[in-house]
């Protein structure tokens, strides 16, 4: 399996426009059975202004993911703005493939140095899918500074692990560094997926990244607009977690789980 990551500048709060982009960026490029990701609120870039950039009744973005799954036999994930029962915003990452909707997460942790908790809730759920065989885990953004949701993931696992993100540039060094130990200590595959470009609240380095179970870099990008790509081998996942067995060693009381729930996940 194929993992495309798009790297781009999203214009602001225009839904179409980066529709438009994304479909231009992919044509040609994929082939059935691949695996693409875009970044977090990949329509609209990081806005707090809910109203301006949920799905609502129309799901613009929704369908439009559905869509080009449809007519490029892919597993799309992207991030898209939904709302609460209680009509709070919902950062969420989905996943589309060729017969529909494969996941829905809510963001975790939302980012409230920036704010973004006065504006979303809070996810409150772990969610893997599979695709091609792979059971796959996303997170968006902030998510990537708290190991124990990845690790919790990788207890239900997870071999692909992706990180959708409009991580800012000055805090650019800790992205490579949080993705590669997020691959290292799990033992599985990670994808982050970044932006480029500013929007009015903050510039955007890009560094989007793939990374194997052994923390080796398997694709980078600058700070430009790009198409990145890289293989994706599950075999390699097994392979390494039995030569060396360290999550064999983890000790479920210190994720809140009792062993019985965590032998069952494995």
């Amino acid at each position: 399996m194929n993992l495309i990551a798009l790297q781009y500048d999203i214009a602001w709060e225009d839904k179409r426009a980066n529709h438009e982009k994304v479909h231009s960026m992919l044509a040609a490029t994929t082939s059935p059975g691949d695996m693409v990701v875009l970044p977090e609120m990949f329509a609209t870039g990081f806005s707090m202004n809910v109203a301006a950039v949920e799905e609502g009744s129309e799901r613009l973005s929704e369908l439009f993911l559905a869509s080009l799954a449809r007519e490029l036999q892919v597993c799309i994930v992207g991030g898209v703005v939904t709302r609460d029962g209680e009509g709070r915003g919902l950062n969420q990452a989905v996943a589309y493939g060729p017969a529909g909707l494969l996941a829905r997460y809510t963001k975790i942790h939302p980012f409230t140095f920036g704010n973004e908790g006065e504006h979303y809730a809070a996810g409150g759920e772990i969610v893997t899918f599979q695709w091609q065989g792979a059971q796959i885990a996303p997170f968006i953004c902030y998510d990537l500074r708290f190991p124990e949701i990845f690790r919790h993931a990788a207890v239900r696992g997870a071999e692909l692990m992706v990180v959708i993100a409009n991580w800012p540039s000055k805090r650019a060094g800790h992205w490579t560094t949080l993705l590669q130990a997020r691959a290292i200590e799990n033992q599985a595959y990670v994808v982050g997926v970044n932006r480029v470009g500013t929007d009015p609240n903050a510039g955007y380095v890009g560094g989007s990244t793939m990374i194997d179970p052994r923390g080796e870099i398997l694709a980078a990008a600058d700070d430009h607009e790009t198409v990145l790509r890289a293989a994706f081998d599950r075999s390699h996942v097994h392979t390494c977690r039995e030569k060396f067995p360290a999550l064999r060693d983890m000790r479920p009381k210190f994720l809140g789980e009792n062993r019985e729930t965590a032998a069952s996940r494995r």
